[in-house]
């Protein structure tokens, strides 16, 4: 039995940091309330020259060393991303390109912020069908430049950045070693109208009219999205815990999408995680989509927080809706 391992994982920040001040002018807010709103503190923008595959690419390089391994190791790219470069080529094309590791397959998940567990699964698959032997799974966001900063349902979330892990196949002798156990995906796209971009595809061109009703930013209904949210990822946490006969205090690290400050600590409180076992990056980077589970996991590695032969659970929820939960063997 082949069983798909994270290696080595990576992440990239921009350099510039967009604190609560900042974000709270043009809503005007005090900066406090949106600490005590989202958790967070503050969160970081992409540079006017910074595409989300110059970052995906620097996370996947640092996830590269951390394995140890060269890019010319890489048998296949697959990213996530709901901002990408550009409509075509793929973002994963142009990481490949910046990595110079032509040739091999590279394509992008719009999943949203669920991308980077859909993305790991694809990834998962294609390892165990023997498709790949190797591969580099990002995620990589530049929301900023979807955001109306007047909009205090998405201003004072959203940041950019993006993570990467490298994943190998390799050969499992019992049901103990490491790797991917499993990985759930989920969707309910009659709830995609919870939160968009509504105009800029081909169902709704860009036009003068789409530009001058703001039809190009990010919207959200905050509120039901976050409670539909909470329910769908309990639900999958507990399922997968179930499926694998795994209970929730062996756990070594629960590792959920960054939405928002209060929604993981509602979370972690219906499912028992104590605040030890949670990962959050939330206060200093706000919700990167679907690249803050990647941002969240490699943290938590760097920190010692995932040995060998812990259990971590991975969740995420976002656009489409959608959701995914999975299972690791570190």
């Amino acid at each position: 039995m082949i069983r798909s391992r994270i290696l080595g994982t990576g992440s990239y920040l921009p350099e510039r940091v967009i604190s609560n001040e900042e974000v709270a002018r043009p809503l005007g807010l005090a900066p406090d309330r949106i600490h005590r709103l989202t958790g967070i503190h503050e969160r970081r923008r992409a540079a006017p020259d910074e595409a989300p595959s110059d970052m995906a690419a620097a996370a996947g390089l640092r996830a590269l060393q951390a394995a140890e391994c060269g890019a010319s190791a890489i048998d296949a790219i697959v990213l996530s991303t709901t901002s990408p470069d550009m409509a075509f080529p793929s973002t994963a094309c142009h990481v490949q390109r910046r990595l110079g590791c032509r040739g091999v397959g590279a394509f992008d998940v719009a999943a949203s912020c669920s991308g980077f567990l859909y993305a790991l699964s694809m990834a998962d698959a294609m390892i165990r069908s023997g498709q790949a032997a190797t591969c580099l799974v990002a995620a990589a966001e530049v929301k900023s430049r979807s955001m109306d900063p007047t909009d205090g349902a998405t201003a004072m979330l959203f940041g950019d950045g993006a993570g990467a892990v490298v994943l190998r196949g390799e050969k499992a002798d019992s049901p103990r070693a490491s790797g991917i156990l499993g990985i759930r995906l989920y969707a309910d796209g009659s709830q995609h109208e919870l939160i968009r971009v509504s105009a800029g595809g081909s169902r709704r061109p860009a036009s003068q009219e789409t530009l001058a009703a703001g039809a190009h930013a990010l919207r959200m209904q905050g509120a039901p999205l976050f409670r539909v949210a909470i329910r769908r990822i309990e639900q999958a946490v507990h399922d997968t815990l179930k499926e694998f006969g795994v209970r929730l205090e062996e756990l070594a690290q629960v590792v959920l999408h960054q939405a928002n400050g209060r929604i993981l600590a509602q979370v972690a409180e219906r499912l028992g995680v104590p605040p030890d076992r949670l990962a959050s990056v939330i206060d200093r980077y706000g919700n990167t989509s679907s690249a803050s589970l990647p941002i969240a996991l490699d943290a938590a590695v760097r920190g010692g927080k995932a040995a060998a032969g812990d259990l971590v659970l991975l969740g995420s929820f976002g656009g489409g809706l959608t959701w995914a939960a999975g299972l690791v063997r570190w």
